[in-house]
């Protein structure tokens, strides 16, 4: 009986040599990653809402109806903004540009968040921050605090085709109201897959010397 086994395994592998070059490998199947998502580098890092306008971060609304200094930034505020604030030349520029399309006479003025109410000459932005005054645009003669409209004075800035002048806060102007954009990109403070990797290598590293592994 074990004569006829030995036969039989005899036969088996002599099939099987036969038939080895008839059989193929299989192919090895590489694991893949799902696709990762197209990045356009054209498309914005920023997003306004519709009827706003985007410029360096920041979102601007310039109204349409007219109304006085305080209730143009309650309604400013009530959209998450402030009147604007101008914190630089190119932004100066930009928001005359965009003045100068919507302007509908020469009298079409929108208010900013600048003020003197507090103290007369002494004017603060809507954050309580300083006018600086190597960054001012006034029209000439201005601010000139005229009181033939409101014996008050004129302790509002709003914006001109050109450049700022005041005006009685009672006075209905249109306005700009500014807050920041939504962000859409990544924050480059984002962590690496470097940094992780090294943050649990050494965390390995403090559990086997906890243990003494």
């Amino acid at each position: 009986m074990l004569r006829n086994l030995e036969v039989k395994l005899e036969t088996v592998k002599s099939e099987v040599t036969e038939r080895l070059p008839e059989i193929q490998p299989c192919p090895t199947v590489q694991p893949t990653c799902p696709p990762q998502p197209e990045v356009k580098m054209n498309e914005p890092c920023y997003r306004c809402e519709a009827g706003w306008e985007h410029h360096g971060g920041k979102c601007y609304y310039f109204s349409t109806r007219k109304s006085p200094w305080n209730e143009s930034r309650a309604d400013c505020r009530a959209e998450g903004g402030d009147l604007v604030k101008i914190d630089s030349r190119e932004e100066q520029s930009f928001l005359r540009k965009i003045i100068q399309q919507k302007m509908k006479g020469d009298e079409d003025r929108f208010w900013m968040g600048l003020t003197d109410s507090a103290a007369e000459g002494s004017w603060v932005w809507v954050d309580s921050s300083p006018l600086n005054e190597s960054l001012t645009f006034w029209s000439s003669n201005e601010p000139d605090d005229r009181r033939e409209e409101d014996p008050d004075g004129e302790d509002c800035g709003r914006m001109g085709p050109m450049n700022w002048s005041d005006k009685s806060c009672k006075s209905p102007q249109r306005s700009i109201c500014a807050k920041p954009a939504e962000s859409l990109c990544v924050s480059d403070r984002s962590p690496s897959f470097d940094s992780l990797k090294k943050s649990f290598e050494n965390f390995g590293n403090m559990f086997k010397n906890a243990f003494n592994l």
